[in-house]
């Protein structure tokens, strides 16, 4: 297993931020960085990784979470009709074991792949079921629908839904749980754009809920705004809904003239378990032109119930935080810093009160005028790690760089549409061990390695660096440095 530790150490205040961004300035970085180990995953059910020439696998844009018992759960994409993998790591997230298929059709059914494997995103429940699991739940894009996949036994089996969405024609499904059974999809319904909350009782099997996250008197939202993650706090049972947006009904007009971008980071909140929602600013940036509608704003929730909104204008992070559940915002915080002069694509989780740790792409290359589409091909881009300790309250960032670098040139952030490199898909994510307080980072890497913790794939030689020949799903675990939790 490779270990990794920052590129530089870090000291000092943040610079305020760039005047074109409005965001205000960012707290110092603390120094004391943490260090990683980074592996591969393999396809092969029942292998286990690192340890194996069998760990290696063709999959992209993962998600991960972990349950109270530390368990690590996580999710990979093979594309559209051809199914997701999932993993599990029992400790700590040193190691991981591949499981069946969660888009596989259940254990008493022959095996088969539903047509789902497009945009995965994993959750687990915060309580055990009634045979003391803690019940995970697989989403994956179909177009037509959206794939819930239940495992009550803990990822031995799964139970497949492929209709979990109430609105068919559906696109960039999002997944959480509460309770025991309880787990709710979000998803853009394509007829409108609106961003529809389903939600079930009964592990998946049926959603008979339905509710929508742009409540009525943010409508001039649908067509203007680009959706992000769902999250429901455990202890107070409200449901966070993130995205991006314009400001006002005003904006829907000017936007036609090219003007406005999703300047505007909104929270949905529901406090009667998704069936309603009433949409609270964020931060709303003066300068219409930026954007905040890159893959994508994010929510997590600290166990004390702190909310936490993550966003990236493709230069700059930002982090802002709510302690009255979602109404009120603080001011805008940079995250990143140098050698990370470009941050994208940024993931978060939050463990004790005010504890927050942040993920995301960077790179040292920025010019304040190529999109990252567009960067030159020197432009090296590693997965970075930030924790603050006391994020409500004034504290202090640590960023270190945790994997390799994991992608060379140009980043397409423009989905199915892209016309450049999109080895790097859409997200990725990071989640911390309860029992250990450390974070395990799943991630999207195009590059050829050849040790015992990073086998290449079929197909994957060294002239294939940097193309999808050689994309795979692989894994960063914190092994030493400050702990979320604990």
């Amino acid at each position: 297993m490779r270990v990794h530790t920052t590129a530089g150490r870090l000291l000092g205040v943040l610079a305020v931020l760039l005047a074109s961004t409005g965001a205000g300035a960012a707290p110092a970085l603390a120094d004391s960085p943490a260090t990683f180990v980074t592996f591969g995953l393999s396809s092969t059910p029942g292998v286990t990784c690192p340890g194996s020439a069998a760990c290696t696998n063709p999959a992209a844009e993962p998600a991960i979470r972990s349950t109270a018992d530390g368990t690590f759960y996580t999710t990979s994409e093979n594309g559209l009709g051809a199914g997701t993998e999932a993993w599990k790591s029992a400790d700590g997230g040193q190691h991981f074991v591949a499981l069946t298929s969660p888009n596989a059709i259940s254990t008493t059914a022959a095996t088969g792949i539903a047509p789902g494997g497009g945009d995965t995103d994993v959750a687990v429940a915060p309580v055990q079921n009634a045979s003391g699991q803690f019940n995970v739940y697989a989403a994956s894009l179909s177009l037509a629908n959206v794939d819930v996949s239940t495992s009550t036994d803990g990822g031995q089996t799964w139970r497949l839904n492929p209709l979990g969405a109430t609105i068919p024609g559906d696109d960039r499904e999002w997944i959480a749980a509460d309770g025991a059974s309880k787990v709710c999809i979000s998803y853009h319904d394509v007829a409108t754009d609106n961003i529809d909350v389903n939600c079930s009782a009964d592990a998946g099997t049926t959603f008979t809920q339905l509710g929508t996250a742009l409540d009525a008197n943010h409508l001039f939202l649908l067509q203007n705004n680009e959706i992000g993650n769902l999250a429901i706090d455990p202890g107070s049972h409200v449901v966070y809904q993130t995205f991006s947006g314009i400001a006002n009904a005003g904006e829907a007009v000017g936007g036609l003239l090219g003007n406005v971008a999703h300047h505007v980071v909104w929270m949905g909140v529901s406090t009667d378990g998704g069936q309603t929602f009433v949409d609270h600013p964020v931060f709303v940036n003066p300068n219409a032109a930026v954007d905040y509608g890159h893959q994508f704003v994010n929510v997590s929730v600290d166990r004390a119930g702190n909310v936490y909104s993550v966003f990236t204008d493709n230069h700059n992070l930002f982090y802002s935080f709510s302690t009255d559940r979602g109404q009120t915002w603080s001011p805008p915080g940079q995250v990143n810093q140098a050698p990370s002069s470009t941050a994208i694509m940024p993931w978060s989780v939050a463990g004790d009160a005010g504890k927050l740790a942040v993920v995301w792409y960077g790179t040292s290359f920025f010019d304040g005028v190529t999109i990252p589409d567009n960067y030159p091909a020197t432009a090296a881009w590693q997965v970075y790690f930030a924790q603050n300790l006391a994020a409500t309250s004034g504290g202090a960032f640590t960023q270190v760089a945790a994997s390799p670098v994991n992608h060379f040139g140009g980043v397409c952030e423009a989905g199915a549409t892209c016309s450049g490199n999109r080895d790097l898909f859409d997200d990725f994510g990071v989640a911390v061990s309860p029992t250990t307080g450390m974070a395990s980072i799943v991630y999207s890497d195009d590059q050829f390695r050849n040790d015992a913790s990073n086998p290449p794939r079929a197909g994957c030689a060294a002239a294939q660096s940097n193309t999808a020949a050689c994309d795979h799903t692989a894994i960063a675990t914190q092994v030493t440095g400050a702990r979320l939790i604990g």
